[in-house]
């Protein structure tokens, strides 16, 4: 199970750095029907706590959602659970174990980002395997192993196709599936589906969430898309000065 406990980071921004012009205050009034005036292009960034205090568990085989604005900090907490950013205070564990200090090669989890992050230059079984090949698996039982994994998502007749031959949500599968191969104890999802269309965002969440739950794995999505975060999240936060907030 992961269980983190106290995690704080907070973002400092660099001497001079301009604030973003945000459209409304933080409840979501326009600043004019607030009585106010929204800051001006030069006016100083401040800063602000990405996670403050934030506690979260997820066991196996559950699904936790964590919805936010742009610059919230979403993205930043999948960076510290994976061992990408340090945080300033708390611990990130799994199964008792302090993982908090430990690099990402470590951990064990799976970490899918909206743009794919497959290789160009390799199969579609290539771009699969390539986590086993790196364990150095003998690179014939790799492939394997990486067809079988295909099969389950209706790909394996693409397994020697180059990726860039695939289409977008085939794409997403393949990254998917490259995750699941590798047998990660926690899959954590940063907005994986925003650069598909509408269509093909509702059809591959409802896959994903099948896979994802027949692998019995512990899964952290955030996103922007409440849509697509009830479907997929069996609980839902939205991330808020640092904290989580419950929505379900």
């Amino acid at each position: 199970m992961l269980d983190v406990t106290g995690l704080c980071k907070r973002y400092l921004p660099e001497p001079g750095e301009p604030v973003s012009l945000p459209d409304a205050v933080g409840d979501g009034t326009p600043y004019a029907a607030a009585g106010g005036v929204a800051p001006g292009p030069c006016t100083p960034a401040a800063p602000r706590w990405l996670a403050h205090n934030l506690s979260l568990q997820v066991p196996p085989g559950e699904t936790v959602a964590v919805l936010g604005a742009s610059g919230s900090g979403k993205s930043t907490l999948l960076a510290m659970l994976a061992g990408l950013e340090a945080p300033d205070a708390g611990r990130v564990c799994f199964d008792g174990e302090d993982l908090t200090h430990w690099p990402p090669e470590r951990r064990r989890f799976a970490l899918m980002f909206q743009d794919f992050a497959l290789f160009p230059h390799l199969s579609v079984q290539d771009n699969v395997a390539f986590a086993l090949i790196e364990q150095r698996m003998p690179k014939a039982q790799a492939r394997q192993q990486a067809v079988a994994m295909l099969a389950r998502f209706g790909l394996a007749d693409r397994a020697r196709a180059g990726v860039t031959q695939l289409s977008g949500g085939e794409q997403q599968r393949v990254a998917l599936a490259r995750a699941l191969l590798s047998g990660p104890r926690l899959l954590l999802l940063d907005e994986p589906f925003s650069a598909l269309d509408a269509d093909l965002r509702q059809q591959l969440r409802t896959d994903f969430a099948r896979h994802i739950q027949a692998a019995g794995m512990a899964c952290v999505l955030v996103t922007h898309d409440e849509a697509e975060a009830r479907a997929m999240g069996q609980r839902g936060y939205r991330l808020v000065s640092g904290q989580l907030q419950p929505l379900w």
